[in-house]
């Protein structure tokens, strides 16, 4: 069982490229993380591919997940990476820089307390709310609102976590901004309590 800490727990075989990580992170077997903010909490198990994303505090990413696929070019006479990936092919010529500027500056955004299901997909410039749900094999091509689930290709929201106005004091409590040792006393009524009773004892 891993320790986590002040600094991510990263397992065998990942491949990590300019991200940061929060406190209590952990990186799962195989991932690959390019170009990611990862908040406090947060973490994605078995051979994820995450890329160009902002992911909140506490989310839940499962095994085989893909956020911020990358696109090719639709508009080019060729689909091919040769164009972008060039020096791959011809060593004297340089990489698309002005290409790679712009596909990392379409971000996805994964809010606070989500969960994203096996195998889903989020695509570039997409965001997830704040507790919402993606379904295990989704494919997210517009935005999810906060406490929403949803499911299907392409995704559809299929019910509300939670009402609407009990989402609304959970948001506004954002008990996710809590310090450790706050989190840590809160822990039994976390077990313990529905959603509603929780904003009744912690003044949500």
């Amino acid at each position: 069982m891993p320790e986590l800490g002040l600094e991510p727990y990263v397992h065998p075989g990942c491949e990590i490229t300019e991200s940061t990580f929060g406190r209590y992170c952990e990186i799962g077997q195989g991932a690959r993380v390019q170009h990611t903010v990862m908040g406090d909490y947060s973490y994605c198990d078995r051979y994820c591919d995450i890329a160009n994303a902002d992911v909140g505090k506490f989310a839940n990413i499962a095994s085989f997940v893909r956020l911020g696929a990358s696109d090719h070019p639709l508009d080019r006479a060729s689909l091919h990476h040769f164009m972008y990936r060039s020096a791959y092919y011809w060593p004297e010529e340089a990489d698309d820089a002005a290409w790679f500027e712009a596909r990392r500056a379409r971000r996805v955004v994964i809010g606070h307390d989500t969960w994203i299901g096996h195998n889903a997909q989020v695509k570039p410039e997409v965001t997830v709310g704040h507790g919402a749900v993606v379904a295990a094999g989704a494919v997210v091509t517009k935005d999810v609102a906060p406490y929403m689930i949803v499911a299907g290709v392409p995704a559809k929201p299929m019910r509300e976590r939670l009402p609407g106005p009990v989402a609304e004091r959970l948001m506004a409590l954002a008990w996710w901004d809590w310090d450790h040792e706050r989190l840590r006393a809160a822990l039994e009524d976390f077990r313990g309590l529905m959603a509603e009773a929780f904003l009744e004892k912690y003044g949500g």
